[in-house]
């Protein structure tokens, strides 16, 4: 595929065994300028750990550095289901419950609930999450 289709970050490998690769990411003052860095939270903190599933990289070693790969579109996909979505409810649930005159607390208790069951359903969804989001490494030029 090609270099732009791609959200990369530079890590370096903490460990490896035969499920997976663990890779910690290391922040860059690059996140700045990077043309995805509205969708990705990996610029705002310090250090993220990602688990890369170990088939077919069996060259690479503990403490080598690497880049840790995601398809954009996987970005823009996680970029709804964590923000878009359930935005979309609470101005849903807000605006149906305040058009016909319910309460302030009986509205925010329903916009909670609504988001505890929007995030309980990701929540049951997570393994499939973690099949669709593959995440694989490349060794740095």
């Amino acid at each position: 595929m090609k270099r732009d289709e791609h959200i990369d970050h530079e890590g370096v490998i903490v460990d490896i065994n035969t499920e997976f690769i663990t890779v910690e990411i290391l922040s860059s003052s690059a996140c700045g300028s990077c043309a995805a860095k509205g969708a990705c939270s990996l610029g705002e903190v310090e250090t993220k750990v990602v688990e890369v599933a170990n088939s077919g990289y069996s060259n690479f070693s503990p403490g080598e550095k690497v880049n840790v790969l995601l398809k954009k579109s996987l970005g823009h996909k996680a970029l709804y289901i964590s923000y878009l979505i359930p935005l979309l409810i609470l101005v849903a649930i807000l605006l149906s419950l305040s058009s016909v005159g319910a309460g302030d607390l009986l509205t925010g208790l329903a916009i909670l609930g609504g988001l505890a069951i929007y995030y309980t359903v990701v929540y049951l969804f997570r393994d499939r999450f973690r099949k669709e989001y593959i995440f694989t490494i490349e060794k740095l030029n």
